[in-house]
């Protein structure tokens, strides 16, 4: 077994306009400052990356490892959660989704797309190098108008839909491999990899591809009433990520899973702080040191009560806290004794 690394802080809610969350170093001392060791970078955030240079110059990325270092902490991932978003964009979030993408490619798909495309394999190479083995991101969708549908689907778009996506993907994800980095999706509302059956249909899609690996983040999982620990157990072979985030659902007779459009606090289902809802950590800290993993532990903060400052600080605690030093021996190592086949074969009443 391994120690889970960590706490780490994904850098994305937290960059502002004032200091220390304006620049790159400063939001780094900070993370330090609530004993953070480790930040995670969004790449479509110039403040934090230029995401083309650091692919294209391997100078400039030991600079920006040596800065971050410099800080007291380290690049964990870096994430391309909005530009994998535009890989696949149904025509009815053409204009919602145009505010991810620059301006030279608003109100075209086929460019958006391609610069999205183009983004994801900057992330490859800058992941490697900049030494990180996985980078985080969402798979898009085509189909996401369609679960819960009326009128009825069509006989045959689900297969379109994941046969397109994944012809999207495994150019993206060949360049990954051939930087040796896993790919791992945020498995999301909203993206037609949203639970554990959409994930196994893209991966047969895709010949189950290596690099097509998961970011495990329980919160996604409460607000769908799906048992996020047996995720656990089934796909964890596949995570090399960790976003520790927490949520609630507490269903009414008036609203469930759907919220009846209301804002993020009327909803039955919402997002809190670490330690304010209702995720069981300690069984899922328990059950990804039981597998190996052996990536970083990193808060992803979204909450509509607690002040963000305030939310990393006691992230920073409680993901420290809940992390298992493992073992190097068996607690009942006290009582054993050496190897003897002799005697072995003596307790099996097989020596006569």
């Amino acid at each position: 077994m391994k120690t889970i690394k960590g706490p780490a802080i994904f850098l994305a809610q937290f960059m502002g306009d004032k200091a220390p969350f304006n620049n790159m170093k400063t939001i780094c001392q900070w993370a330090k400052s609530l004993g953070f060791v480790g930040v995670q970078i969004p790449t479509w955030d110039p403040r934090c990356i230029d995401l083309q240079k650091a692919a294209e110059s391997k100078t400039y990325a030991d600079e920006l490892k040596g800065l971050v270092k410099d800080c007291g902490v380290e690049i964990t991932e870096l994430s391309t959660h909005l530009q994998g978003q535009l890989v696949a964009v149904h025509p009815a979030y053409d204009a919602l989704f145009d505010g991810f993408a620059p301006e030279n490619v608003k109100g075209n798909p086929k460019a958006r797309t391609e610069w999205a495309v183009q983004q994801l394999k900057w992330a490859g190479k800058a992941s490697q190098n900049l030494g990180l083995n996985a980078h985080a991101t969402f798979s898009g969708a085509l189909l996401w108008p369609t679960v819960y549908p009326w009128p009825q689907r069509p006989a045959g778009l689900v297969d379109s839909g994941f046969k397109e996506l994944a012809n999207r993907w495994l150019p993206i994800l060949d360049h990954f491999d051939e930087c040796g980095v896993d790919v791992c999706y945020e498995v999301h509302p909203g993206e037609d990899l949203h639970d554990g059956i959409t994930y196994e249909m893209f991966l047969e899609k895709t010949n189950n591809h290596k690099r097509a690996c998961l970011l495990y983040d329980p919160s996604h999982f409460v607000l769908q009433c799906l048992d996020y620990k047996e995720y656990i157990d089934i796909y964890h072979e596949r995570i090399r990520m960790f976003h520790v985030k927490d949520a609630e659902f507490n269903p009414t007779g008036r609203q469930g899973v759907y919220s009846g459009y209301q804002g993020w606090v009327e909803r039955a289902g919402r997002f809190r702080s670490l330690g304010d809802g209702q995720v069981d950590f300690k069984t899922i800290f328990s059950k990804l040191t039981q597998y190996n993993y052996s990536g970083w532990a990193v808060l992803e903060w979204e909450c509509c009560i607690k002040h963000p400052e305030d939310g990393a600080k006691e992230g920073a605690t409680f993901i420290r806290d809940h992390i298992i030093r493992v073992t190097e021996k068996a607690f009942d190592d006290f009582a054993g004794q050496a190897t003897d086949e002799k005697f072995n074969r003596k307790v099996l009443g097989l020596e006569y």
